[in-house]
């Protein structure tokens, strides 16, 4: 009789090993409630390196559309969905306690979510809440418990192994490959009750900024301009050169700091990442903070009057000429090609 319990038991402690060795993450996905934003995929691939399952959390109003969609994707076990007003708008405060109680019911070893506005308020909410420390902006997986980062303005990486049970990660798009949508068969299930915190914060609303060109980071081709614009009404050259390349346009934070263009469109450390096919940078200097954004596109272009501009140091093409002639034509040749 001690023999046959015995077995069993050894082979339970075996299987609780092989869990824990591999782990396994949630991912919280990020959508607009009709459509996942691509940085989640870039994600996907990212906890896939860690080993062992993979699942996601939609938390949203009306989000089954987002649910299908993920429902594609291939290396997903599991889809955990929690769908209630509660979720409008995503705040970090509402949404903190559900991936908490998310991560308790399943015993999730890692948590990720993308590098974006939404993933650093949510995650050091999450790492405050389980009493460990959170790795931000990683590049690189080495393994279930060894993680790389750029610091210093991507001037040196880090490779950085963490002892917390619980690894809370962001991933930087721009570093992992989105993951594809195909060949998924992933089943969806209601994510564990939580409570909502009701006094804390209220969901008001949001105004969007419009654009038929692509999302400055997904885009293909992206063309930033700097302080050379000199103001605002001068980037009116750089979209009429954007809609001919179907680009997106982004900025320098000295264009930001300006007064020229919004926020959103800052590219660089404190802005947003990007790794387009194609980058042209237009009037910007090359400051190391703007480097730090953009220094992984695949071809870079700089167009600037000043011959020793940091910027040509990592150009893989460089022009060396009056922006405010230089655009134009090259508009002007983008017309002639196309009639």
């Amino acid at each position: 009789m001690f023999g046959l319990v015995a077995r069993p038991t050894r082979r339970v402690a075996q299987a609780t090993s092989s869990f824990y060795r591999h782990g396994s993450t949630l991912v919280v996905a990020e959508h607009t409630n009709e459509a996942l934003t691509p940085i989640t995929l870039n994600t996907i691939t990212a906890a896939r390196k860690v080993g062992g399952d993979v699942a996601c959390l939609v938390a949203g109003t009306n989000c089954s559309k987002v649910v299908e969609q993920l429902a594609q994707v291939g290396g997903i076990s599991k889809i955990l969905v929690a769908d209630n007003e509660a979720y409008k708008g995503f705040l970090p405060e509402v949404l903190t306690p559900l991936v908490v109680s998310t991560q308790k019911q399943f015993n999730f070893t890692h948590i990720a979510a993308g590098a974006t506005a939404m993933g650093k308020n949510l995650l050091p909410r999450i790492a405050a809440k389980l009493d460990v420390a959170p790795i931000s902006d990683i590049i690189g997986i080495e393994s279930e418990d060894t993680f790389v980062r750029t610091i210093y303005a991507g001037n040196a990486i880090s490779t950085i192994k963490s002892k917390d049970p619980v690894k809370i990660f962001s991933v930087r798009g721009t570093a992992f490959e989105a993951a594809e949508v195909s060949g998924g068969s992933a089943t969806s299930e209601d994510a564990p009750a939580a409570d909502v915190p009701a006094d804390l914060a209220e969901w008001l609303g949001q105004a969007l900024s419009k654009s038929d060109r692509p999302e400055l980071t997904s885009a293909k081709t992206v063309i930033s301009g700097g302080r050379g614009m000199k103001n605002g009404e001068n980037f009116q050259l750089l979209y009429d050169l954007a809609d001919r390349m179907n680009a997106a346009v982004g900025a320098s934070r000295a264009a930001v700091d300006a007064g020229y263009v919004p926020n959103d469109m800052q590219v660089g450390q404190t802005g947003k990442i990007v790794a387009p096919e194609l980058y042209i940078a237009v009037g910007i200097s090359g400051a190391i903070q703007h480097l730090a954004g953009m220094k992984d596109s695949k071809t870079i272009v700089a167009i600037n009057k000043d011959p020793e501009a940091p910027i040509f140091q990592v150009a893989d093409f460089g022009l060396v000429a009056d922006l405010f002639k230089a655009v134009p034509e090259m508009t002007e040749q983008l017309d002639k090609i196309k009639n």
